[in-house]
C-alpha cells in the first residue's frame, strides 16, 4: 500500500511539473487587440440618415467597418440609441443601410 501510494505522488508530482514547465517553454503570444469578424466602429449619438438615392431620411446610428471603410446606418426609428418601435411588443431589428464608403486604402499613399 505504502509503495503504491508513493507512485501515485510521484505521477502527480510529474505532471504538475510538466503542467507548470509547458508555459516556460512554448510561451503564449501576447495579443493587445483581437480583430473579429465584425470590426465595426459605431459613431457616438443619432444622426439623421438620408438615404444615398434621397428617397428617405431617418434617425439612426452610423457605423463605419474598419477592414473595408464602408459606411452604415442603424434606424433607431427616433433620437434614442437604439431601436424602437412603440407599436410592437416585441424588440424590433433594425437592418442596415449603405450611405457610403472611406477610401482607407488611400491612406497608405
Amino acid at each position: 500500500m505504502n509503495k503504491t501510494t508513493n507512485v501515485l505522488l510521484l505521477v502527480i508530482a510529474v505532471a504538475l511539473v510538466a503542467i507548470a514547465l509547458e508555459p516556460l517553454m512554448r510561451p503564449r503570444p501576447a495579443r493587445a487587440q483581437v480583430m473579429t469578424d465584425f470590426s465595426l466602429y459605431f459613431e457616438p449619438g443619432v444622426f439623421l440618415l438620408r438615404a444615398p438615392d434621397g428617397t428617405s431620411q431617418i434617425y439612426g446610428k452610423v457605423a463605419v467597418d474598419m477592414r473595408t471603410g464602408k459606411i452604415w446606418g442603424f434606424p433607431t426609428y427616433g433620437q434614442q440609441p437604439y431601436p424602437v418601435d412603440v407599436a410592437s411588443t416585441k424588440p424590433p431589428t433594425s437592418r442596415p443601410i449603405a450611405l457610403g464608403r472611406f477610401a482607407l486604402e488611400d491612406t497608405d499613399r
